[in-house]
């Protein structure tokens, strides 16, 4: 016998119903279970926390530098987005950030005629996870 065992059916073919039961599960079975896992505040971090103040003048590109904690111990990915994407840019935009990990990403703000009507009050920069 070869494995698995085989039985003979009457037609002489040699027939595997373990083999077709255990094939069986796992066709049923879904291929990818994903559980999507909420981050607590408390588990990332940013230097600066609450603000990033770039001033004038505004006909030269300003940058400065923002760390990005992962406090838990768990891997943590992570990823930027801007609310004025012509004036505001990110470097780099998205990540993975291992645990008890840092990382450091420079924020752009592009030359503009913020006094010329351009409001620059609300751009916003967030930090998904």
């Amino acid at each position: 016998m070869t494995w698995p065992e085989a039985s003979r059916s009457s037609t002489g073919r040699a027939e595997w119903p373990d083999l077709r039961r255990q094939l069986r599960r796992i066709c049923e079975r879904p291929v990818i279970q994903l559980k999507l896992a909420s981050v607590p505040p408390s588990d990332i971090n940013t230097q600066p926390n609450s603000k990033i103040v770039l001033n004038a003048p505004y006909d030269d590109k300003h940058s400065c530098h923002m760390k990005i904690i992962n406090a838990s111990e768990r891997h943590i990915g992570w990823a930027i987005k801007t609310t004025n994407k012509r004036r505001l840019g990110v470097d780099p935009a998205c990540g993975v950030l291992d645990p008890k990990a840092v990382t450091l990403m420079a924020v752009f703000c592009d030359v503009c005629d913020c006094c010329g009507g351009g409001d620059a009050s609300d751009d916003r920069i967030t930090v998904e996870c």
